[in-house]
């Protein structure tokens, strides 16, 4: 008798990932203010969502020895999150330090959990690109001055100022766009040659299993 399929796998973490990724790049994209202020607003609820949503993941998606990048990625975004709720430290400066170091770490989490898990995973060439994405953002805003101001002018609106903190809020909008869009595909894509190594596998283990049982009783 074959066990029942699950009710949330790793599918729906990533839908439920790029949904809230969706919503992060759709904020940032109509909102007509890209400060210090509304980036951590953005920032950290994004990482909220998705640090909840991990933890999930890890109980009810992983087995016992695949759940420390879940762990660990969920640790990442709730204390991103945690710092980005902090009035005080909602500076241009602040802001740059706190997305760069969450995107470089959590990236190379996730970029290495991705490689261990490629052969036997379908979901970890998944992880590759998304953590890959994590680290191009991390470099990205590394090249870009905290303190950078630029002044220029059009038609209508008059004197404009393009800022670094502007820069920067918008590539974080611009990852969280490219991400949605990837993990969504990635969520929906068919993995019909994934779940028939994984089926092949369950059997063999309840083979081994039932085997072991029979030797010892």
């Amino acid at each position: 008798m074959s066990a029942p399929a699950r009710a949330f796998t790793v599918r729906h973490v990533q839908l439920l990932r790029a949904l809230f990724a969706a919503a992060a790049a759709l904020m940032i994209t109509f909102s007509p203010d890209h400060s210090a202020a509304i980036g951590f607003s953005v920032f950290g609820g994004f990482t909220a969502a998705s640090g909840f949503i991990l933890i999930v993941g890890a109980w009810v998606v992983a087995s016992a020895g695949t759940r420390w990048p879940y762990i660990l990625l969920a640790t990442l975004d709730l204390a991103a999150a945690i710092v980005s709720g902090i009035p005080t430290w909602r500076t241009d400066a602040a802001f740059f330090i706190v997305v760069i170091v969450w995107a470089a770490v959590s990236g190379l989490v996730e970029l290495i959990a991705g490689l261990r898990a490629r052969r036997t995973d379908p979901a970890g060439k998944d992880a590759i690109v998304v953590g890959a994405f994590g680290l191009l953002l991390a470099v990205i805003l590394l090249l870009i001055p905290f303190d950078f101001t630029l002044q220029y002018s059009v038609d209508g609106p008059g004197a404009l100022t393009l800022s670094g903190i502007i820069l920067a809020v918008g590539m974080f909008g611009g990852y969280a766009a490219i991400v949605a869009v990837f993990l969504a595909i990635a969520g929906l894509s068919p993995r019909l040659t994934g779940q028939k190594d994984a089926t092949t596998s369950d059997a063999a283990d309840a083979a081994d299993e039932s085997t072991t049982t029979g030797g010892t009783a």
